[in-house]
């Protein structure tokens, strides 16, 4: 539906948005058209019609679902999120998803009749399916020093519904499994895990060891602490949790240790939707604390209950995270009065994951609630840009944007979905700050956008 001058400048004076503790509202020097993006003036449409964008970016297409990659396989289809990471000789490495499950052939790496699995070592997998594997999973691309793509191949096998993940400061992705789905006659393992996958030149899989000291769980994003190597952990689901990892030896997430869920200090069991009523406002600061999880392999997929029943904090469908400006930024995608999603701020204390933690205890806060799908529709994926704005990626219906916010909370529009109706997923930036990589999660189709950032 066209969003006329008026009705946008009523909604946006409307939208209370929290930063840093204090509390603003969006106020615009000018009333802007319809499709203005701040700071970078009016969205074009695209004669290709891929991605509209403000005058000034370009995009180029580094992928499509279905190409045949340099490993024989096809590029799997639902490509989801990613990180970017840096090579040798001005090299970029891409590590993406790609949210697939058992039976998806027709959009899977192996052929319609999984006529290419013989390419592959079925030791590889980390559930060959009985023949016929999951088919989620992810690939890497290597993109040279120009962003041409040098090698695409996959990464990672056998997995089921690769959604979000997170880098981590030692050079890998976390992929995460958005499932809980046990072993039965279709799948040989049980699935709801994390996986790690080294960011590398080499083409071929990584080993498929699951990270199960990390929880099973529905789980969606990852953000990792840099300096304590905390790996965070958002939970898709109406009634999820926000976790944390405590690895034993940090960087080395596979040699155990212990997860814990999220509290808020004086307000346990904290539901944190708005959905019946303003539990917290855009602003609030809230004390955190931490509580022990127990049986984390969850056969019954029962650990939001088990700590939603010792005190955590229940979110709105967790989704997107990113570490950046010394925080952890999530996404809930159905927070808010009208379930039009929130981002939620979490930055940790001076002395987080020691025993002193809680004399210095971190701080939670409710970033925008812009509860407008004008403004912003179900944001899913989010990164934290170089100079600091976040972009968050719509899943909503009917149009989707690319979508900025500042450090201030003001909310523009950076792109939007010209193709078809299908989700944002995937945006990330290069590691010079230069390209920020996106995905149309369907058909697939991967985009590098360049143009005059600021900063």
């Amino acid at each position: 539906m066209p969003v006329t001058r008026r009705k946008f400048l009523k909604s946006a004076a409307a939208v209370t948005l929290g930063f840093q503790g204090l509390q603003f509202h969006v106020v615009w020097g000018q009333a802007p058209e319809e499709g203005i993006a701040a700071g970078y003036g009016p969205m074009r449409p695209d004669p290709g019609g891929i991605i509209d964008l403000p005058a000034g970016f370009t995009y180029r297409v580094i992928s499509r679902t279905g190409v045949e990659m340099d490993d024989g396989l096809r590029v799997p289809g639902l490509p989801d999120a990613m990180a970017a990471f840096p090579g040798a000789e001005g090299r970029t490495l891409l590590v993406c998803n790609h949210e697939l499950t058992a039976g998806a052939r027709k959009v899977g790496a192996f052929g319609d009749e999984n006529e290419r699995l013989g390419k592959l070592p079925r030791e590889r997998f980390y559930d060959w399916g009985r023949g016929d594997p999951p088919q989620g999973g992810t690939t890497t691309f290597v993109l040279g020093p120009a962003g041409e793509l040098e090698k695409h191949y996959l990464s990672l096998a056998g997995t089921v519904r690769n959604c979000a993940g997170g880098l981590t400061p030692w050079g890998s992705w976390i992929t995460c499994e958005e499932t809980t789905q046990r072993a039965d006659d279709n799948h040989e393992q049980d699935h709801g895990y994390n996986f790690e996958v080294p960011a590398g030149p080499a083409t071929g899989l990584v080993e498929p060891v699951a990270l199960k000291a990390m929880g099973r769980f529905n789980h969606e994003a990852v953000a990792v602490h840099p300096a304590t190597g905390i790996v965070y952990q958002t939970e898709d689901a109406g009634d999820g949790l926000i976790y944390r990892y405590l690895p034993d030896k940090p960087g080395r997430l596979a040699a155990g240790g212990r997860l814990q869920a999220l509290m808020a200090l004086d307000r346990p069991r904290l539901d944190t939707s708005n959905h019946e009523s303003q539990t917290v406002a855009p602003g609030d600061r809230l004390a955190a604390a931490w509580v022990n999880m127990e049986d984390v392999e969850s056969p019954d997929n029962d650990l939001r209950h088990q700590g939603f029943a010792k005190g955590a904090a229940r979110f709105a469908r967790g989704e997107g995270m990113w570490y950046g400006r010394e925080a952890v930024y999530f996404a809930c995608t159905s927070g808010g009065k009208k379930k039009k999603g929130q981002v939620w701020r979490y930055e940790p204390g001076p002395g987080e994951g020691t025993p002193n933690e809680t004399a210095s205890p971190g701080t939670l806060e409710l970033f925008i609630e812009p509860n407008d799908g004008n403004l912003v529709e179900n944001c899913d994926n989010l990164t934290v840009a170089p100079w600091g704005d976040l972009v968050l990626c719509e899943d909503g219906g009917g149009d989707n944007h690319l979508v900025g916010v500042t450090p201030e909370g003001r909310i523009y529009k950076l792109g939007r979905n010209a193709f078809n109706e299908s989700e944002f997923a995937g945006a990330t930036f290069s590691p010079d700050g230069r390209t920020l990589f996106a995905n149309i999660q369907s058909p697939g189709i991967t985009l590098a956008i360049t143009g005059p950032w600021t900063g």
